[in-house]
């Protein structure tokens, strides 16, 4: 099978990096900012952001968009995610900003990051033209356990993440942290986790999380979350194959089937499980076999992003792996529906 068109070839990356008031967002973008590796990125901060770049200062393009010395783009949001995003790119292809080639944005301690998912997806105009890379949380190793136990965001800005930074690990002893990157991992088990201090981190850890060609390679069979180094002994593992569950609420469901769907039948069952269950379907990703084509599929609650369809199947294994993290919802309920519109395909 062949692709008469790579969907995703030319969109800008975005990389949304979240976590709970106090996780240390601010120092992690101020070091960002600097570093000689984001030359040619723009970095959308809150406008209540403290991050001090006044010595790195070139020009001011305009009330809220200030270039760096390195080239970077920093852009604070004075109304909206859409219009800010809207304007960067306006800008760029008018040629009044430098041709940037990657988005970082950081969300507020206290924001829910699904809606800011979702507008990229939702909004036509942007998914024309940017594609998530991936979405990164701060946790912070100090307070996260106390967070995690009386704040839903946190334990959502978790759950949601593609990447995890686990802040001042040096504040905290070495069985604190085994905890924590238990609870973390039973919370999201298909999250890398990478210990960091004073905001000190390669860009390389930030990007390249997301689909970002329907030419399938390494990278997708990364993406998907399947392990590179398949033995006998060590089989490949897709996505969320461990679920051990730190918050009863939160659940990771990993579920593969041998017989290929319909479109019109997945689709279909997709659909009733947003409808019905949207805010509680945190977040949904893997590969589906359709009639022998192997389609991405990845959404944030009620919000899918489009499917991609691969020139190819990354591996021997053409059968469907998908993994839901949801919240209340029973495991036997999403495998009974899939598993009923599987056995309706012919």
């Amino acid at each position: 099978m062949q692709t008469q068109r790579d969907p995703l070839a030319g969109k800008i990356p975005v990389t949304l990096i979240t976590g709970f008031l106090g996780s240390g967002k601010t120092t992690l973008i101020s070091k960002l900012v600097r570093h000689p590796e984001m030359q040619g990125a723009a970095v959308v901060i809150n406008e209540v952001g403290e991050i001090g770049i006044d010595h790195d200062l070139v020009t001011l393009s305009s009330e809220n968009i200030t270039l760096l010395a390195n080239g970077c783009i920093c852009c604070s949001v004075r109304t909206d995610l859409q219009e800010t995003l809207r304007d960067l790119f306006a800008r760029r292809r008018s040629g009044e900003l430098p041709d940037f080639d990657r988005v970082i944005v950081e969300t507020t301690g206290l924001a829910d990051p699904a809606p800011v998912v979702q507008t990229l997806s939702s909004d036509t105009l942007l998914a024309a033209q940017f594609r998530l890379d991936g979405l990164v949380t701060l946790v912070d190793a100090v307070n996260a356990q106390h967070q995690l136990e009386h704040q839903s965001e946190a334990v959502k800005q978790i759950a949601l993440a593609d990447r995890i930074f686990i802040t001042k690990s040096d504040l905290v002893e070495s069985a604190s942290m085994a905890a924590l990157q238990q609870a973390v991992h039973a919370i999201n088990p298909g999250a890398e986790q990478t210990l960091i201090v004073q905001g000190e981190i390669e860009p390389k850890l930030l990007i390249g999380l997301g689909l970002a060609s329907a030419r399938a390679s390494q990278a997708t069979l990364s993406f998907l979350g399947e392990s590179l180094e398949k033995t006998k002994e060590t089989p490949a593992r897709y996505l969320g194959d461990k679920a051990l569950q730190h918050d009863p609420r939160i659940k990771t469901v990993s579920l593969r089937f041998d017989k290929a769907f319909t479109w019109a039948t997945f689709s279909a069952a997709m659909e009733l499980l947003t409808t019905l269950r949207g805010p509680d379907m945190l977040r949904v990703k893997g590969i589906v076999n359709v009639e022998g084509n192997p389609v991405v599929v990845q959404g944030v609650q009620h919000i899918f992003h489009p499917p991609v369809t691969l020139d190819r199947w990354p591996s021997a294994d053409t059968g469907t792996r998908l993994v839901f993290i949801t919240r209340n919802i029973e495991a036997a309920t999403i495998r009974n529906l899939l598993t009923a519109v599987s056995d309706m395909t012919t």
